[in-house]
């Protein structure tokens, strides 16, 4: 029989930052059997136990701020950059709006200029559904307009995706954007799942809420959900610049959420407290009241999301929970 010749397919050469995150240390987990990876990260708050299956599997790990540090050494011959790496918190914290326009703006232009310099391809951003601001049309479909976010943190991811659409057109780097929900998982170090289950674990008979009472009403998905539409999204896109909303398909308050997590954790009789919030049930300044995703663009992929938000949030809190160290007498 005579021999066949056999075809060697190099493996993609892929960049994620924030690749010891909570996102980019499960995504690279998905795609470290199948790519040469390096994930960046400055390891705050992404952990070096984060990446460390993906760098059992062949992943690099460099320790590196996309905002200060040399990124062209790594972004060279590589062919998809997932640009991962930011400020993932809403909510205004102790170093006011300078986090979300250097970790954000300023990262992605630098990761951009990277591209550029090192004639990368292809980059895929994580965005947020927070770009929609107060959207009159929920679900909100990829093209609402206005587009007015009520948060610095959305209002920088917006910068971010017009920056990558203005790099896409000028310099030939195809872009494709995820506006996604609230992502919940085990690794998740932010958000209210995880504010409540920390707060359960102190305290087992007590809660306090931020907000007024529901809260607001918002899409949660779970990362496997996530990580899926991600990858459906990336093959089908074909445009210099791409938008995909990444959610589930429903929405829940607050309040659901609480005694969701109550449940699976088999708290029973916990009291509940609400701080009063912002008003009209936000929980703070910049907080979204209602928020679903018009998922259409997406699902003519073939993907939709096996998990519903209180799916998702229940087996994020089970797995959360799982992480945590066991108190005394439990």
């Amino acid at each position: 029989m005579p021999f066949r010749d056999t075809v060697i397919v190099a493996r993609p050469r892929i960049v994620i930052t924030g690749g010891a995150g909570f996102i980019g240390s499960h995504l690279a987990e998905a795609l470290a059997e199948e790519a040469k990876l390096v994930l960046v990260d400055h390891l705050r708050p992404g952990t070096r136990e984060n990446a460390a299956r993906s760098v059992e599997l062949g992943a690099t790990l460099v320790k590196r701020d996309v905002v200060r540090g040399d990124l062209a050494q790594l972004f060279r011959r590589v062919d998809v950059v997932y640009h991962l790496a930011a400020n993932p918190d809403v909510r205004l914290g102790k170093p006011g709006t300078r986090a979300h326009i250097e970790q954000n703006v300023v990262a992605t232009f630098r990761v951009l200029e990277a591209c550029r310099t090192c004639h990368v391809p292809k980059i895929v951003f994580a965005s947020t559904s927070t770009v929609y601001g107060e959207a009159s049309r929920v679900p909100t479909p990829e093209d609402y307009a206005p587009l007015e976010p009520i948060s610095v943190y959305g209002a920088s991811k917006l910068a971010c995706e017009a920056l990558l659409s203005s790099y896409a057109h000028t310099f030939g780097i195809q872009a494709v954007a995820f506006r996604m929900a609230n992502v919940v998982g085990g690794r998740s170090h932010h958000g209210v799942v995880h504010d409540l289950v920390q707060k359960l674990h102190r305290n087992p008979r007590g809660l306090e809420i931020i907000g007024a009472e529901p809260g607001t009403s918002k899409s949660y998905i779970h990362i496997v959900d996530a990580l899926a539409g991600m990858r459906a999204g990336v093959r089908a896109a074909s445009a210099p610049f791409t938008v995909y909303n990444l959610g589930s398909e429903d929405a829940i308050s607050v309040r659901t959420i609480a005694d969701t997590i109550c449940d699976e954790l088999g708290l029973r009789d916990v009291a509940y407290s609400w701080t009063g919030g912002s008003g009209e049930g936000r929980g703070w300044a910049g907080d979204v009241r209602a928020m679903q995703l018009d998922l259409d663009r997406l699902r003519a992929t073939g993907w939709r999301p096996a998990m519903t938000s209180e799916q998702a949030v229940r087996k994020a809190a089970r797995d959360l929970w799982a992480r945590l160290p066991r108190r005394p007498g439990r």
